[in-house]
């Protein structure tokens, strides 16, 4: 028997500047009747310093490279996307204004409010192609989980249970918002996926203009990044890298 359908928070993240990904936005929404509201995105360009939460030192020699400040604009923002989920306490739908609904994206939703045992976060777009292996198949949707990581963050579902877990989590801050929610290791969750995708990005130029692609981390500083993250296995009761 289907159980009766959750409520609903939806969170768009976006910069208040960015008026056409916002109008793009709100036509987007136009196909669904759902509410939703706009989160003004942090401004990581804007920021006068690096919050709190970001250790520059360690971030460079457990990471190897450090996050840009627009990178660390787009996590405080997801962050404050998870206290909005908690503080409300409902399933929350969390958007980056860069996306396209597919046509079975109400659907989907409807469906994951109407089974809400099946599920705690589901990813609804990626970025990368990885495989995966289904879970279940409810009013036909299909739950799966994601054999590799697909990385991004454009669209989201997640409880407030999931939501706390993220921000305690979050306390210190040293990689990309997307990398964070696929590292199972660090807070223990483990995360699900609508495959085929109900949600899509309209793949217009990236509001993070400050990350050029980054070359992978070898040789010496390889090295010296695996010493790092040892000793802070060791001297860290939360390691940033857990084995």
């Amino acid at each position: 028997m289907t159980a009766t359908p959750l409520p609903l928070q939806i969170l768009v993240i976006s910069l208040s500047r960015s008026l056409d990904r916002r109008a793009k936005v709100v036509q987007e929404f136009q196909k669904v009747s759902l509410p939703w509201s706009f989160l003004d995105a942090v401004d990581g360009s804007a920021l006068q310093g690096p919050p709190k939460e970001y250790k520059a030192l360690k971030v460079k020699c457990l990471q190897g490279y450090k996050l840009t400040p627009n990178e660390i604009g787009c996590y405080l923002s997801h962050k404050e996307a998870w206290i909005r989920c908690a503080e409300k306490n409902i399933p929350t739908l969390i958007f980056e204004d860069d996306f396209v609904l597919t046509p079975e994206f109400g659907h989907v939703i409807q469906t994951l409010l109407s089974n809400p045992m099946s599920w705690g976060f589901v990813r609804l777009q990626g970025l990368y192609e990885v495989s995966y292996q289904e879970i279940s198949f409810i009013d036909d949707v299909h739950l799966v989980k994601n054999s590799g990581d697909a990385v991004g963050a454009t669209a989201y579902l997640l409880k407030p249970e999931i939501a706390r877990i993220l921000i305690n989590e979050s306390s210190e801050i040293y990689e990309p918002v997307d990398h964070f929610l696929e590292h199972q290791k660090k807070h223990g969750l483990e995360f699900l996926a609508i495959r085929p995708y109900p949600v899509d990005i309209t793949r217009a130029k990236s509001t993070i203009d400050d990350r050029e692609e980054r070359a992978p981390v070898q040789g010496l500083r390889k090295r010296l990044r695996s010493v790092a993250r040892a000793f802070d296995r060791v001297f860290n009761k939360k390691p940033w890298f857990p084995r």
